[in-house]
């Protein structure tokens, strides 16, 4: 039997970030989108709640919930700004759950707790301004010295770069190494470190509010103790990071659908033309039912990632497909909302402009759509297949995720 209904400890999760959302985050949105600034008050309130540590082991400084109620938490941030939903996917999807698969206790204890507390926020340093699909292009490098290794590279388009405490870092410890992504090792480095510099970047299209920069390391001295896994396994580790950022990404961008169809269907019912509302019009719910169409299917996607990551099963593809699915259609379902709203969608007097703008990252950030594409070909072609990894992230187990340390 399939079992499609949630937990009431889900439900009460989804319904507390919901609450939140809409009451702290919302009266303010366009204000911060306006002046491109990340609200303040945002992390702080999402670390007091819970919301950053929301599927880590409590163990670890976590809340114990599963990885389905990542995705619910995910689904309510991004129907009210994309922003918070990013800062999940970053400090979650990328970092934390990185750390929860591959760490070691030492690592966990020290960086992994910290961050599911809120006292830590974190970053993930893959992408470079000459590489970003093209992983094995980066140029990044890290020399082992000792007891240490020294980090020279810059990264491009980091979320969290200027509002981070950690970083994992990726690096090239042999850049002569055949493949090339073989030689890529990852790091966790720290924002006191002396030689690391971040910036800002403004004039983006779209999540205005939140942070993306870039990264800087100059002769960054990195102890060997904050490697993360062993060297040369970084690919790996970077690979398995994006399963949950897309993971992640995926079940915003559902929430971004599910957003523009509520605008529209409000909007719809109160907008008269010709003595009727415009609801009434059979165009118009061509376009209120194709968003309904799209918002369920992306929904049932991600949960079934959701629950493959609960019990164990290696979610790669289906993670793929579900971002790819997801973030293509809250972009059209944007688009077809700021045509339901006409002259007023194309102002920001009215959430659906921003809409607009916020989906198109979800198109490129985790992998384009045709990185997509050609992932899906090639595991329906038989020449992908999900190889089991080193080290796998674990299976959700009520016992030990809610066990105190």
């Amino acid at each position: 039997m399939i079992d499609f209904s949630l937990t009431k400890d889900q439900l009460s999760a989804a319904e507390m970030v919901r609450n939140f959302a809409e009451k702290e985050i919302y009266p303010t949105i366009k204000e911060y989108d306006r002046k491109q600034e990340m609200n303040p008050d945002a992390l702080p309130r999402m670390a007091e709640l819970g919301i950053l540590g929301i599927n880590i082991p409590v163990r670890y400084g976590g809340q114990g919930f599963d990885y389905v109620t990542l995705g619910l938490v995910c689904e309510e941030l991004e129907r009210v700004d994309s922003t918070l939903r990013v800062v999940m996917s970053v400090h979650m999807g990328l970092n934390s759950m990185g750390l929860l698969q591959w760490g070691t206790e030492e690592q966990k204890q020290q960086f992994l707790t910290p961050q599911a507390r809120g006292e830590r926020y974190a970053a993930f340093c893959l992408t470079e301004p000459g590489a970003g699909s093209d992983v094995a292009g980066m140029r990044s490098t890290a020399r082992r010295d000792g007891d240490d290794y020294i980090l020279n590279g810059e990264k491009m388009w980091i979320s969290m770069a200027s509002k981070a405490h950690h970083f994992l870092w990726f690096a090239k410890t042999d850049p002569d190494a055949k493949p090339a992504h073989a030689g890529i090792t990852a790091f966790i480095v720290t924002r006191d470190m002396p030689g690391l510099t971040t910036g800002d970047i403004h004039g983006k299209l779209g999540v205005r509010a939140g942070s993306t920069g870039w990264v800087n390391c100059a002769d960054v001295r990195v102890p060997a103790a904050n490697r993360l896994g062993e060297e040369g396994e970084g690919f790996k580790i970077a690979m398995s990071c994006l399963d949950n950022g897309r993971y992640s990404v995926a079940s915003g961008a559902t929430g971004l659908i599910r957003a523009s169809l509520e605008a529209s269907v409000k909007y719809a019912q109160e907008r008269h033309t010709f003595g009727q509302p415009i609801s009434q019009y059979q165009l118009i719910q061509q376009k209120i039912a194709h968003m309904q169409q799209w918002y369920d299917c992306a929904r049932l996607l991600y949960l079934r990632v959701g629950w493959l990551k609960n019990v164990g099963i290696r979610n790669t593809r289906e993670a793929s497909m579900a971002k790819w699915y997801a973030t293509d259609y809250s972009f059209q379902a944007a688009h077809e909302a700021i045509q339901v709203h006409g002259s007023y969608g194309f102002s920001d007097e009215y959430d659906v402009e921003r809409y607009l703008r916020n989906s198109r990252g979800g198109i490129i950030y985790e992998g384009t759509s045709e990185i997509h594409q050609l992932m899906q070909a090639g595991y329906a072609f038989g020449e992908r297949q999900n190889r089991p990894l080193r080290c796998e992230l674990p299976a959700y187990d009520e016992a030990f995720w809610q066990a105190e340390a």
